[in-house]
């Protein structure tokens, strides 16, 4: 295994080069730290590229920027996810952040003074990390799943892209979540479409323009600054938005039976090859999109610098008992929008006011 790769012991290691890692890494470059963002994708913004066609984002323009370059588009504006993955790959060329592609991390460790990653035959020492990996690193899907009937197209909504990829036949879509309810919406134009669960709340506004210039200012300001663990409102409220899931934004309930689609109890398990709803009944179904979210994986980290359930032990990504080890873009990490690009943005600043200077300051670009 090569150590280091040729670039000595960084400053700062920041393991993923979404949004969050590029954020951080503007603040670091400002600071001229020694810092390397590792980054598994071929380019710079794919996380976003990978997602179905249609999708857009759900922030208006005007808060989709990162420090030190506002997104270039009508700010009331909804951008389609391609335009924010070739604004990323923008970006990290204009601030020439030392982004090195293909490098997913497989191991971090501890030794002595010093933090240790390996990737793909790889070695990297960093007397600090960053984990800005997010929070959708491995789909979730229930066991049973792999007992349905193999001529059934399933697929997970990570892997989803378009109609295109489905069977003639009814589509079962599990999860009402923003992404259920986006995918749901599309795939009812071409087929039979059930939608398995229940929304964990809505927008109680049509989304759009007007919302974007009067209303999502206000959940803006309400998801940074009011539902966060510094206020006793956010302590409150916070525990029971992780257990309900986000409320959906753009896709509205009625929307869906609007449309057509025919909303049905939970799955809960397989019988003769076909789901079973939480009423008991089959459904003879051809595709099942699985948009049951993401479990948080950490199973990459040596389990010394997390807690016994496998999670980070942090107050606003600041490592608790693991020295020089931060952790940013993961959902309520510290406010209800802490996975969110105005919610990285700001958490970035924070953290890179935090992580200590413990090797000589030099230029990233001159030194890698």
């Amino acid at each position: 295994m090569d150590n280091n790769d040729g670039t000595g012991t960084l400053d700062t290691m920041i393991i993923g080069g979404g949004q969050a890692g590029l954020a951080i890494g503007y603040y670091l470059k400002e600071q001229n730290r020694k810092f390397l963002i590792l980054d598994e994708n071929p380019r710079t913004g794919d996380a976003w590229r990978q997602r179905w066609d249609s999708l857009r984002v759900f922030t208006p323009a005007k808060y989709d920027g990162l420090p030190g370059a506002p997104f270039p588009a009508d700010p009331l504006s909804f951008p389609p996810k391609d335009q924010l993955a070739d604004y990323l790959e923008r970006y990290a060329e204009q601030f020439e952040l030392p982004v090195r592609q293909g490098m997913r991390v497989e191991r971090l460790w501890r030794e002595d003074d010093r933090y240790v990653a390996a990737s793909n035959g790889h070695r990297w020492e960093a007397r600090n990390v960053v984990v800005a990996t997010g929070a959708e690193r491995s789909p979730k899907i229930p066991e049973f799943a792999s007992l349905l009937d193999p001529s059934i197209v399933q697929l997970h909504s990570s892997d989803y892209r378009n109609p295109g990829q489905l069977k003639d036949g009814p589509v079962l879509v599990v999860g009402v979540g923003n992404s259920g309810a986006e995918i749901g919406i599309e795939v009812c134009r071409t087929h039979r479409t059930l939608m398995a669960g229940k929304a964990g709340g809505e927008l109680p506004v049509k989304h759009g323009r007007a919302a974007a210039r009067f209303v999502l200012p206000l959940v803006r300001f309400a998801g940074l600054h009011v539902l966060n663990i510094s206020t006793p409102i956010g302590r409150k409220a916070i525990p029971g938005l992780k257990a309900h899931g986000a409320p959906l934004i753009r896709t509205k309930t009625k929307d869906l039976a609007a449309a057509g689609v025919r909303f049905v109890p939970r799955v809960t398990g397989v019988d003769d090859g076909l789901p079973v709803l939480a009423d008991g009944s089959r459904q003879d179904i051809a595709n099942v999109i699985w948009c049951t979210g993401f479990h948080v994986d950490f199973s990459w980290m040596d389990p010394a610098l997390l807690d016994d359930g496998g999670m980070p032990r942090q107050y606003r990504g600041v490592a608790l008992d693991s020295p020089g080890l931060f952790f940013l873009g993961q959902d309520f990490m510290y406010a209800a929008a802490s996975a969110t690009l105005p919610g990285e943005c700001r958490d970035a600043r924070y953290l890179a006011g935090k992580i200590p200077v413990s090797v000589s300051r030099e230029s990233a670009a001159s030194s890698i």
